[in-house]
């Protein structure tokens, strides 16, 4: 086998093309767009490359066939961030079921990494933002993946966990049908809310979508920026995001909160657009935008999903989570009727208050994908990442994960 840097045109079309090979008769797999891979690798569009750098790799058999790919990649920003050593990041990983081969791409990452300081690596994850290709699917091999989503096989879980990757956390995938009724808590907390005038809540217009965009901008840091591993958002890239989902976003689904006029939470949820792409076989060529707007036009899509979910620390804990889910619940059960499934995207699980909102909303874990990270001193210690939550939620969560390891001798869900 043959490891090969990507530095042509030629190299960049075997790995695009690799898994469209793999994953031909996968009845669920939908082919990402391609432009969305390209940029991810173009340093004019990918604004990651202003703090950070990436090489990528294919991996040919004896046959001169492409088996397997993967990219490599520091972020300045956060490979120190709240880590206990320097952490680089793996991903776009596609790979035959041949632990040999999978071992191969995984050891280039590493030295490729430990050349340039870093000490351990996350992935499969993405070099760019969280919300896409983050995390290995280990649940919902049944279901479409979501935008920007990853999908894979099952038999990659062992090819990482067999090279020595332990899960660092989880992300949860919840559905539900949208006509469903939500936690009578949830509205108890709702209905305090509503009694106060000082809070309101409604959904975006398009023709403000400037001024929504710095709400969410100045929600974000606040909310999340915080977080362990999450850089705070430039006002450019805030921008930059609302262009890229605005052909579309529908209005009424994209939802934001106010205390005496400020924003304090937003609830950010799209049409799921994969239910569009997977008719294009990742080309939005001519043809491919023709389809695109055929099925938009006949509103195909039933499936709504939520992104991102954020409140300030100032109003959390208070029942604002409530109130936004019953505003939006209200519309998409009463005049709004347009969609039949929904999925929360993206739900870590050392989120303990997001999973007890998610579930108050009601769904089941349809979907998990784990973030796993590989420790280049074999004799440290290994720690997932931190609860957040009130101190009972983190002692029951961490009891949870003690015992799933003494019972089983090896790293496992905890869900």
């Amino acid at each position: 086998m043959e490891l090969v840097k990507v530095k042509d045109k030629k190299t960049a079309k075997e790995f695009l093309m690799l898994p469209v090979h793999l994953y031909k008769n996968e009845e669920h797999w939908i082919r990402p767009l391609d432009d969305d891979i390209n940029k991810i690798f173009d340093r004019e569009k990918n604004k990651y490359f202003r703090h950070g750098d990436l090489i990528r790799w294919i991996l040919k058999d004896g046959n001169g066939q492409t088996i397997g790919r993967v990219a490599a990649f520091v972020d300045e920003r956060t490979a120190r961030k709240d880590n206990d050593q320097p952490t680089g990041g793996m991903g776009y990983f596609e790979c035959i079921n041949d632990k040999k081969a999978a071992f191969m791409l995984f050891d280039a990452c590493k030295n490729w990494l430990a050349e340039r300081g870093m000490e351990a690596m996350d992935g499969p994850i993405n070099f760019g933002d969280r919300d896409k290709w983050w995390g290995l699917l280990v649940k919902g091999f049944d279901k479409d993946p979501n935008y920007t989503c990853n999908y894979n096989f099952p038999y990659y879980r062992e090819l990482f966990e067999s090279y020595g990757f332990k899960t660092y956390f989880e992300q949860f995938t919840y559905g539900r049908k949208v006509m469903e009724p939500i936690s009578p808590r949830l509205m108890e907390k709702a209905d305090r809310i509503f009694k106060n005038p000082k809070y309101s809540f409604r959904h975006i217009r398009l023709k403000e979508i400037d001024k929504f965009t710095e709400y969410f901008h100045e929600i974000y840091n606040k909310a999340w920026a915080s977080h362990k591993g999450v850089p705070k958002l430039p006002l450019s890239m805030a921008k930059h995001l609302m262009k890229q989902m605005k052909p579309i976003i529908d209005e009424k689904i994209m939802w934001f909160g106010f205390y005496e006029d400020k924003p304090i939470a937003f609830f950010i949820m799209l049409p799921e657009v994969n239910q569009i792409f997977k008719h294009v076989n990742g080309k939005m060529n001519l043809v491919g935008k023709l389809k695109f707007l055929y099925h938009k036009w006949r509103k195909t899509n039933k499936k709504m999903f939520g992104t991102i979910f954020g409140i300030v620390p100032e109003h959390q804990g208070k029942g604002v989570d409530g109130a936004i889910v019953e505003s939006v619940r209200r519309r998409v059960q009463g005049d709004y009727t347009r969609y039949e499934d929904f999925e929360m995207n993206w739900i870590g699980d050392f989120n303990l208050r997001m999973i007890h909102l998610v579930e108050q909303v009601g769904g089941d874990r349809v979907k998990i994908h784990k973030t796993y990270r590989y420790l280049f001193d074999r004799t440290k210690p290994f720690k997932r990442m931190p609860f957040i939550g009130s101190k009972k939620e983190k002692a029951k969560a961490e009891n949870a994960t003690t015992e799933d390891k003494n019972n089983n001798g090896n790293e496992k869900s905890t869900n």
